[in-house]
């Protein structure tokens, strides 16, 4: 499988993304609505062993920034994304790709961007969110 295009560089047309919806505030618009649903995510905000959602927050705004065309700050302060290894330590699977989605959706429609760059942003989140998941669920759990 090849990981989302997040992990080895930015699309092509990044630049002409960032800027086509609006830029950092938008993408600061962003986290701050995904933010504002995992801190009473039962099963995210745990994730998270900061008190502070804020540092995390900066960090996905930073990372998403610059993978859609915006300033370099992620790669300068942090190197590169790395982000399986930087989630190893937290166990993701399906329930928590799932909760993931459910925030992040409810921050995408937020922005009432366009459709085609609407479906642009969700694409990447989605193929992102399965890449990230490393934990295969019990099948006992479920019988």
């Amino acid at each position: 499988m090849h990981p989302p295009a997040g992990e080895s560089g930015s699309p092509a047309s990044a630049t002409s993304f960032f800027a086509a919806v609006g830029g950092e505030p938008t993408f600061r618009k962003l986290v701050d609505e995904f933010y504002a649903g995992v801190a009473d995510d039962p099963l995210l905000r745990p994730m998270y062993p900061e008190e502070d959602l804020g540092p995390a927050a900066e960090r996905l705004t930073l990372f998403l920034m610059q993978y859609w065309g915006g300033p370099n700050t992620y790669s300068a302060e942090r190197g590169h994304p790395r982000l399986r290894m930087r989630h190893a330590p937290f166990r993701i699977g399906a329930a928590e790709r799932d909760a993931w989605l459910r925030h992040m959706r409810q921050a995408v429609d937020r922005l009432d961007l366009p459709p085609e760059l609407t479906t642009a942003l969700w694409d990447y989140l989605e193929r992102a969110a399965y890449f990230m998941v490393n934990a295969l669920e019990d099948p006992a759990a479920s019988a």
